[in-house]
């Protein structure tokens, strides 16, 4: 199955720097807990009157507008020339031959470990610091998550331990790309292909991130983005899995679409597939989204470098592992280490008294409830991740934050860590 459709124009927009223009929209990460709606502990929300610095924001514009039109007013609203322009756009934007698009990071995650062909007694290795849909994949398919600790300064997994880990029944790993910091995904390729494992990634935080030069996307094995609004760039909701072989993309693109064949025949059904479709209005939106991509991930670099010279001589916190040579992150969160002694949660009502929003980020899988009910799990067990949940903390971060508002941030910092 091929397709050959338009591209994407190239216009750009560059957003407002002073707080003005597009009103931003409070979004806040997927994490939810004893949090409140906008990142602040509950009983700590601020007064209304006092304007509230919130987590995370898209920025939308007219292009987003434009483009949403378009497709209402072409009655195609899904399984439309939008989503075929948005699937081209994005395989070329990431280097890969092709990009399959889904309702969200985690049905793309779920495809993934269905194309890898990895069921019930197959054990696949994956880290305990993410979010919980990179572990909950893996159970989709009657598999078993085995986690590996991860190496204290990439927050990834350590290739050491997933080597660890490895028994005659290990299967598969499912890498994670945490907080847009590329995994060391030279050695894990080199132990699963030693091993005869699939390779999976979870970029579903890292769009735009490079890995020795190369785009994240690019490097064969299946790569899952995802696109809600607290994410470099959003669709609302809505992700996409980037293959190499196009087989891989038509056998993806019909388990999204409940199973359906290119036969040509009506609602004919080859697979037991899924309703993981991504609908032509999300497509739009992503389609404006990338036009502008680079200037995204620009101005959150710039957002980033700003945080890391307010809180440089900030005592008690440390900023975010700077790249090197082999690693470009991509801009996701900002996510700071408070020194052992402080109290994290402490800190954060302090911070929404001040009227700044945060999260802790991110808690480790194997001590949430569903974990620890259905697989035993506890404190103990991959004590790297489960310290890092402990002092980690989300400070408000997105392409439009302004300098002004930054500096009320590390200023609330100071006090509630002082």
């Amino acid at each position: 199955m091929s397709r050959r459709v338009e591209g994407v124009g190239g216009n750009r927009e560059v957003p407002p720097r002073s707080g003005l223009g597009e009103k931003a929209d409070p979004s806040v990460p997927e994490e939810g807990g004893p949090w409140g709606k906008h990142g602040f502990p509950h009983g700590s929300e601020p007064e209304a009157k006092r304007r509230e610095i919130a987590l995370s924001a898209p920025w939308l514009g007219e292009r987003e507008e434009e483009l949403v039109l378009a497709v209402l007013r072409s009655g195609r609203l899904s399984l439309g020339p939008a989503l075929d322009r948005f699937e081209l756009a994005l395989a070329a934007r990431v280097a890969s031959p092709h990009a399959a698009a889904v309702s969200s990071g985690t049905a793309g995650l779920h495809l993934a470990v269905r194309l890898a062909g990895l069921g019930p007694g197959d054990e696949v290795i994956t880290t305990p610091f993410s979010f919980v849909a990179s572990a909950n994949c893996i159970l989709y398919e009657g598999a078993t998550p085995v986690f590996a600790d991860v190496d204290p300064q990439t927050l990834n997994l350590d290739p050491n331990a997933v080597e660890a880990a490895l028994t005659e029944r290990t299967k598969g790993i499912v890498a994670v790309d945490i907080f847009g910091y590329p995994a060391e995904l030279e050695e894990l390729a080199r132990i699963a292909e030693e091993h005869g494992l699939a390779l999976i990634e979870d970029a579903c935080q890292a769009l735009g991130a490079e890995y020795r030069g190369r785009p994240l996307g690019s490097f064969g094995h299946p790569t899952i983005f995802a696109f809600y609004p607290n994410k470099q760039m959003t669709t609302g909701e809505g992700g996409a899995v980037a293959v190499a072989a196009e087989e891989d993309w038509e056998l993806l693109k019909s388990l999204s679409n409940q199973g359906r064949t290119d036969s040509g025949e009506w609602l004919t059904h080859g697979h037991l597939g899924f309703n993981y479709r991504l609908d032509d209005i999300s497509a739009a939106v992503g389609l404006a989204q990338l036009e502008k991509l680079d200037a995204i991930l620009e101005l959150r670099g710039e957002v980033a470098a700003r945080y890391g010279e307010l809180i440089e001589s900030l005592d008690g916190v440390e900023a975010p592992l700077p790249d090197d040579e082999d690693h470009r992150r991509s801009w996701f969160v900002y996510v700071v280490r408070l020194a052992d002694e402080l109290d994290r949660n402490a800190v954060m009502v302090r911070l929404g008294e001040q009227g700044i929003a945060s999260k802790p980020y991110l808690p480790s899988i194997h001590l949430q409830p569903y974990w620890r009910e259905r697989f035993g799990t506890g404190e103990g067990m991959y004590p790297v991740s489960e310290s890092a949940s402990r002092h980690s903390l989300a400070l408000p971060f997105h392409t439009r934050l302004t300098a002004g508002e930054q500096e009320r941030v590390v200023d609330a910092l100071a006090r509630a860590v002082a």
